[in-house]
């Protein structure tokens, strides 16, 4: 089942984001073919980064509850406010696809 995390970042975590994105990176990596879409959440000048979203696919709420508690921005205190809730994926996605870097 499809698992969407609302992840927000606590105020003034900007610092800390940055110091453990490379292991968020990582981490994220690990589940890499059960991910839907993920990405930060971006404050309104469409830059800085205010948390994350992401959709990723656990056998149950359980695991994806124990994934979150392992993760590097959690485990680090970045997020201040945390929601996950079981989703539907009924729309073919056509817009938000990575651009292609060469």
């Amino acid at each position: 089942m499809l698992f969407a995390f609302i992840l927000l970042d606590k105020p003034d975590s900007k610092v800390l984001r940055q110091q453990h994105r490379p292991a968020h990176k990582l981490y994220l990596g690990q589940v890499a073919q059960q991910i839907a879409f993920a990405g930060p959440l971006h404050a309104d000048d469409g830059q800085s980064m205010i948390g994350s979203l992401l959709v990723i696919d656990f056998p149950s709420v359980a695991h994806a509850r124990n994934w979150l508690s392992q993760e590097p921005f959690t485990q680090a205190g970045i997020y201040g406010r945390t929601e996950i809730f079981p989703f539907s994926n009924l729309w073919p996605q056509k817009a938000g696809f990575p651009k292609e870097t060469a």
